[in-house]
């Protein structure tokens, strides 16, 4: 899969799948840009991605507060300086943010849909025009199982979740005339940073790995997952291959989901 000549914009790019993602795309021979608040993990994330491949791409760094409109255009315009206009969107930010719904205030609302669908919303205003304007962009949501599926105490994210999986659909059915494609991933668990955050916020004797382990016998799989294989499918989404695709939201979590 070949992506020679595009250019790709990931947010939450710095750690755990946005950073296997943009390993995979500029594996592929894409130049890429990462967005995430952290200066020094997006140093260390654009040195990792570069380590992939033998040629000299363009790899952009970038600190953004995804949650701020400001930042947020003047982030794309940095892009734009730095690699040139925008085929591939993965809007990939955001958190597990799951509450008994009576515990969920006005803020953590507000907060929430600011991170995973506001941002959204805001980079593919920026990004679309162009994209249907040269008649290729690929836009790709990462959201996860509870969009389609959400159970109790899972507010506010399954709701925010679930805007997104509609946000798909909207853009889709308008990107389509112009070969703008857009797809969502709904994320299982996954092995990542948010899965090595939860193991270090309790004390347990079982090693990290014994608990990754633990954690993926429940699943039909019989394991979690891995960021690479993510990267893979946003890979494919990405490409040519996946060129008489869009309006789906694929579930990446080895059977878990009850929703197809």
């Amino acid at each position: 899969m070949d992506l020679s000549g595009k250019n790709a914009l990931i947010t939450g790019g710095s750690m755990g799948l946005g950073k296997a993602m943009a390993k995979a795309f500029y594996g592929a021979g894409a130049d890429v840009a990462i967005l995430a608040r952290r200066k020094d993990q997006l140093l260390e994330a654009s040195t990792e991605i570069r380590s992939v491949s033998d040629r000299n791409g363009k790899i952009a760094a970038i600190s953004c507060d995804v949650t701020q409109s400001d930042q947020i255009e003047s982030a794309h315009a940095e892009v734009v300086d730095t690699l040139g206009s925008v085929d591939i969107l993965v809007n990939n930010a955001g958190k597990s943010e799951a509450h008994p719904f009576m515990n969920v205030t006005d803020e953590i609302w507000q907060g929430d849909l600011d991170l995973k669908l506001f941002a959204a919303i805001r980079l593919v205003r920026l990004v679309f025009p162009g994209m249907c304007e040269r008649r290729w962009g690929r836009v790709i949501n990462i959201l996860n199982t509870a969009a389609k599926a959400p159970g109790a105490r899972s507010a506010p994210t399954s709701v925010s979740r679930a805007a997104g999986m509609a946000l798909t659909k909207v853009l889709a059915g308008e990107g389509a005339p112009h070969n703008v494609l857009v797809n969502a991933l709904l994320i299982g668990r996954i092995e990542s940073d948010q899965s090595r955050r939860a193991y270090d916020a309790q004390s347990r004797e079982e090693s990290y790995e014994e608990y990754l382990a633990a954690s993926g016998k429940s699943l039909p799989m019989g394991r979690m997952g891995e960021a690479h294989e993510c990267g893979n499918v946003a890979l494919f989404l990405a490409s040519e291959y996946a060129s008489y695709l869009t309006g789906c939201a694929i579930n990446m979590d080895g059977g878990l989901s009850p929703v197809t």
